[in-house]
């Protein structure tokens, strides 16, 4: 007989791996915006969307606890900037390609950023992928 796995409220001491995640997460994400020249509005849709004073706070303290779609959406965008930095060796190339026009008919001569900033978990899947598969990934 297999025992339940203990909720956060019924174990003192359990941290879930959310909770485990979510700061060095947010802290991370916050590093790849400034190295992608965001703007906050870019950063919060990146996100997913949170209420401008919940994306203040995460920007402010670096701490949270975050719901799975965000740490989704920070892990896909952690998978295109490390893809980027395999693909470019020179930093400053690497953080500006999301900014530039791209003929691949995925962005149909759109910067992939635009792609990305369509506000769905999906479209930063696509990039990821498309990334992942030129690096031979």
């Amino acid at each position: 007989m297999s025992r339940p796995v203990p909720r956060t409220s019924d174990a003192p001491g359990a941290v879930l791996a959310s909770d485990r995640l979510s700061g060095p997460a947010l802290r991370t994400f916050f590093r790849m915006a400034d190295a992608w020249k965001l703007s906050n509005e870019e950063a919060r849709t990146l996100l997913g969307t949170p209420p401008r004073s919940t994306f203040y706070a995460w920007k402010k303290s670096g701490q949270a606890s975050l719901g799975r779609d965000t740490l989704e959406r920070i892990s896909y965008l952690l998978g295109i900037y490390k893809a980027l930095q395999i693909l470019f060796p020179d930093p400053a190339t690497a953080d500006s390609w999301l900014r530039k026009p791209n003929s691949a008919p995925l962005f149909a001569g759109k910067p992939a950023l635009s792609r990305m900033l369509s506000g769905n978990v999906s479209d930063l899947y696509v990039v990821r992928q498309y990334l992942d598969a030129n690096r031979g990934g």
